[in-house]
């Protein structure tokens, strides 16, 4: 849902694939996206090495000047599945611990194009906003009409009554990386009555137990 400015985004998270795939546009698309981060003076935040999209993004990002943050785990910095890092690099142990500090690390997430662990991405970070974990807000870069299929999917999840209204608004869509961090920085989250009874900050006090493996004879 799109209103006044809510949003002052200064460091994006951004997901992509480590191919730049088929198409010559979609590599462009990732190189300007980087670009356009330079000229807004937000920094990049990133979960790849060097290569395909991500690359092009974190290569043309730094080489302006921005700031440029990849969280990779351990696994994966050994070798060249990846490519070499642009910019900082924060190593953890888990893809979970990457996700997770790529979550701290932004205001606001972006989605390129990519293969499963892109869809991964974003519909763990989506479902965290829908169950009000964060109101951080998302979008896909709908580069050729690449995730129309996807978006179509989501609208007969709401249709099938799968999916609320409020939680399809979530991920936001546009075709140019200008366009989509506009919506960003001006969305305001529709807030959903039943999820909002959700309360996450809530800390109980746990019994701690003590497992007793000794052998009793």
């Amino acid at each position: 849902m799109a209103g006044s400015s809510s949003h002052h985004i200064r460091n994006i998270c951004v997901f992509g694939g480590s191919n730049p795939g088929k198409e010559k546009e979609f590599l462009e698309s990732a190189n300007h996206f980087g670009q356009v981060l330079v000229e807004r003076k937000i920094q990049l935040v990133y979960g790849e090495g060097g290569l395909g999209l991500m690359g092009g993004v974190s290569i043309a990002a730094f080489l302006g000047g921005s700031q440029v943050l990849g969280v990779v785990p351990k696994a994966l910095a050994k070798g060249d599945i990846i490519g070499k890092t642009i910019g900082e690099e924060l190593q953890v142990s888990t893809m979970s611990d990457r996700l997770n500090e790529m979550f701290n690390h932004a205001d606001a997430f972006i989605v390129l194009l990519g293969g499963l662990g892109i869809l991964e991405e974003i519909f763990h970070i989506s479902s965290w906003a829908q169950l009000h974990i964060h109101h951080k807000p998302i979008g896909l870069l709908n580069i050729n009409d690449f995730y129309d299929n996807l978006l179509s999917f989501l609208d007969q999840a709401v249709e099938q009554e799968f999916l609320t209204s409020s939680a399809r608004q979530i991920i936001i869509s546009a075709a140019t990386t200008e366009q989509l961090i506009d919506q960003l920085q001006s969305f305001i989250p529709v807030i959903d009555p039943f999820m909002s009874r959700i309360n996450w900050s809530t800390k109980e006090s746990r019994k701690k137990f003590r497992l007793d493996l000794s052998l009793r004879l």
